[in-house]
């Protein structure tokens, strides 16, 4: 099993403490960030904000649902996210929340470690296309946190 990462970063257009409470609060704010079709569902299983929440989420993409359970953690409280899956073959996602000079702009990373279930060619192919896959949903997920930040949610979503 080969390592990977994927990431995607991008600026929105609101205040640092607004997106990482969006991000933190799994109960509302995630939850509306999360872009359709490749999220199916989540569910708070234990807290709900930030550190000591334990999630439950479905995935589809290419056409396979993934059930998965992550623990969240909070390195650097206000500015690090982090999700671990506690099931099989580990991985972890990150949110880097950094607040821009103007204050009221917000750079955001979203980073995902793991690695492949194959080795060799079939390896480097779940590698490249895994990593392609993920970058797309991230970018998706970055342009809904905008909405939702920004206070231009899309419909049935509500501004946190």
């Amino acid at each position: 099993m080969k390592p990977y990462r994927a990431t995607a970063s991008g600026i929105i257009a609101a205040p640092a403490e607004l997106v990482y409470c969006t991000l933190a609060d799994y109960h509302h704010g995630h939850p509306s960030i999360l872009p359709k079709p490749y999220f199916l569902s989540l569910e708070v299983e234990q807290g709900g904000f930030g550190a000591g929440t334990v999630i439950n989420f479905q995935t589809r993409v290419l056409g396979e649902t993934q059930s998965f359970r992550a623990a969240i953690t909070e390195p650097e409280p206000g500015r690090v996210l982090v999700e671990t899956n506690l099931g099989e073959g580990g991985g972890v996602t990150t949110f880097i929340v950094e607040p821009l000079s103007e204050g009221n702009r917000t750079g955001v990373t979203i980073s995902t470690e793991s690695a492949t279930r194959r080795s060799g060619v079939f390896g480097s192919v779940e590698r490249l296309l895994t990593k392609m896959i993920l970058q797309r949903i991230y970018k998706a997920e970055l342009k809904q946190l905008a909405r939702v930040c920004e206070g231009t949610p899309p419909s049935g979503v509500k501004s946190v």
